[in-house]
């Protein structure tokens, strides 16, 4: 490896150890926002349409937390393509952490927090319950968090396959294809 090469390569790992430890804060930080709206609309008995505001925070929140997510993964698929050799016993943190996965038996990990998200989309709609919403407010309202639980559901299964688009396309770039 050059020197160059090696410096690549550790101000790689650095962002994706950085980018990590980003993106636990901003879910802490953001659930916290996100309860403190939620908390508020639901002390001002605020108008049905008022639940928006605490689920634009959880959007947002969730939207960064998804775009660091899908960042590390695709640089970890370039460090896996470009820096690890193919030959057996170098270099291989990328390979071996794709290639352990999720054995049998052991704990499941959400990178997203995608159940956390939801459950929060489910209490964010109780302080509408309070306001006695008309027919027109339950629609609105009842389907902007619809549409918010449809993006959890998405984004979680793009993430499921994103690591391997990532190795394809990184590996189509390394054999000099456009």
């Amino acid at each position: 490896m050059t020197p160059r090469e090696l410096e690549e390569y550790r101000e790689l790992r650095s962002t994706v150890r950085e980018r990590g430890t980003a993106r636990i804060w901003i879910f802490v930080s953001g659930v916290v926002a996100w309860a403190a709206a939620t908390l508020a609309t639901a002390a001002l008995a605020a108008p049905p349409v008022a639940t928006l505001v605490p689920l634009l925070v959880l959007a947002a929140v969730f939207e960064a937390i998804f775009t660091l997510h899908i960042a590390v993964e695709r640089i970890g698929r370039y460090l896996q393509v470009f820096f690890e050799s193919e030959d057996e016993g170098l270099r291989k943190w990328e390979h071996s952490a794709m290639a352990f996965g999720a054995p049998k038996g052991s704990a499941r990990l959400d990178p997203l927090f995608s159940i956390t998200f939801a459950l929060a989309a489910l209490v964010n709609v109780s302080p509408m319950t309070i306001a006695a919403p008309t027919a027109a407010e339950l629609i609105f309202v009842g389907g902007a968090h619809a549409l918010f639980l449809l993006r959890l559901a998405v984004a979680h299964e793009v993430a499921k396959k994103q690591r391997n688009v990532d190795l394809e396309r990184f590996g189509v770039l390394k054999r000099g294809q456009p």
